[in-house]
């Protein structure tokens, strides 16, 4: 007994000198971990640019909400695209799908925040768990849908929801972009759409498939029915198009938060049904009076069809720059992540530094409003992370914005004569 007695004091003794070398080395040590802390925490605070939040007037510039839809593989691209198309005014959401890993998503978080600019003004937004999708099935309408929900509550300030790709790349500034659609009616939807017999023999509406991706956590291939659809529905007309839209805020809302049961109707209805994402928003819209009449059978997209097989858009290369810049359009696609004829627009057309977002009034950094030519003498990250700012508030056109001005202007004209444009559309 005496000698487990002494066991445990000999055990409680070191115990106390163990405790009371551990207390003196922490406080030793404290000052230097405190200075070190310290020393990173005043860095970092001087990082950030100071924050101005966007005005919103009938004189202001409209803003702008982006979805940038990607898949494995595609973080840096989305990256590429997010500094391309970017604006303190606007916001930007970031969603990779189910195909990709954590790990990247986690990467792509990290690569946003790493942005300066894009800290300081907190408009660029990753979603951090992705979805199973197939861009064939009713999976891709519920995550353009969830994208859409997303930015409404984010932010209840933004007029128009854009839906991009990891493979869309932008042919004008944004500057150029938010002036022109500064003069259009905040309700209007560029939508490309038809409700042509020929169209629906191509779609091939009638085939009914089984969209795994609904009920599975990974990226799943769609399954296909021996049945088919005995009838066409009587109760609301079909029409589809493009799955690449810019929507107005008071149709996204109509969508996701209105009172309408038609466009949750329709929702059960395309669940069956292959690339009813290319039918949900012209559907919609073309069957909603208090919408209908607010339509532009254009979706500002440049795009080449392949003549051999139908709905595949070729990959664009440098022997198209002339033609996809002088078009109207505002967006191109698709692209091959790092081709030539990419880092041309950057350099001609967006003024945009290698690995920097594109200058316009709102930066005033000496760097980012040089030249690219000019830039080879300035320090890569002076320009490219716009360290100066001017007014978020104000922009000014180039001759980009100028065209797209003048298109707008006789698109309203067109509208103007043919009001009904879902009808005429026939």
């Amino acid at each position: 007994m005496s000698r487990l007695y002494a066991l445990l004091s000999g055990y409680c003794l070191w115990i106390l000198g163990f405790s009371t070398s551990l207390a003196v080395l922490v406080a030793f040590s404290r000052p230097y971990f405190a200075d070190k802390f310290s020393d990173a925490a005043t860095t970092f605070e001087e990082l950030p640019i100071p924050v101005r939040f966007p005005s919103k007037g009938p004189n202001d510039p409209p803003v702008l909400a982006y979805s940038i839809s990607g898949t494995h593989g595609d973080s840096r691209k989305m990256l590429r695209l997010a500094k391309a198309i970017y604006h303190p005014r606007n916001q930007y959401l970031l969603q990779l799908d189910a195909g990709s890993s954590d790990y990247e998503r986690r990467e792509l978080a990290l690569s946003v925040q790493s942005e300066r600019v894009f800290k300081a003004f907190g408009n660029v937004n990753v979603v951090g768990r992705g979805s199973a999708l197939s861009p064939m099935g009713p999976s891709a309408v519920a995550s353009t849908l969830r994208a859409a929900a997303l930015l409404l509550k984010i932010s209840a300030d933004w007029d128009w929801f854009v839906t991009l790709s990891a493979s869309d790349y932008p042919l004008m500034p944004q500057d150029d972009l938010l002036h022109a659609f500064s003069f259009l009616p905040r309700d209007l939807n560029f939508i490309d759409y038809t409700n042509k017999t020929g169209w629906k023999e191509r779609q091939n509406i009638d085939e009914i498939i089984v969209d795994p991706n609904l009920y599975y956590k990974k990226n799943s291939p769609i399954l296909y029915a021996s049945e088919t659809r005995a009838k066409r529905p009587d109760a609301f007309e079909i029409f589809g198009g493009s799955p690449w839209v810019i929507l107005s805020r008071a149709f996204v809302e109509h969508c996701v938060q209105g009172w309408d049961n038609f466009p949750r109707k329709l929702l059960m209805y395309l669940t069956n049904v292959l690339f009813p994402l290319e039918l949900y928003f012209q559907t919609v819209l073309c069957n909603s009076p208090e919408f209908q009449n607010t339509t532009v059978d254009n979706n500002l997209r440049y795009t080449i069809w392949d003549q051999k097989t139908v709905g595949k858009a070729l990959e664009l290369k440098m022997s198209n720059y002339d033609e996809m810049v002088s078009s109207e359009a505002v967006f191109a696609r698709p692209f091959r992540e790092g081709d030539p004829v990419l880092s041309e627009i950057d350099k001609n057309v967006l003024n945009r530094p290698p690995d920097g977002v594109v200058p316009g009034e709102w930066c005033l950094d000496q760097g980012m409003n040089a030249s690219v030519q000019d830039r080879s003498v300035i320090d890569h990250q002076n320009y490219s992370n716009c360290s100066s700012l001017g007014d978020i508030n104000s922009v000014k056109p180039r001759s980009f914005g100028v065209k797209l001005g003048n298109f707008f202007s006789k698109l309203l004209v067109e509208r103007k004569l043919r009001p009904n444009q879902c009808h005429n559309s026939v």
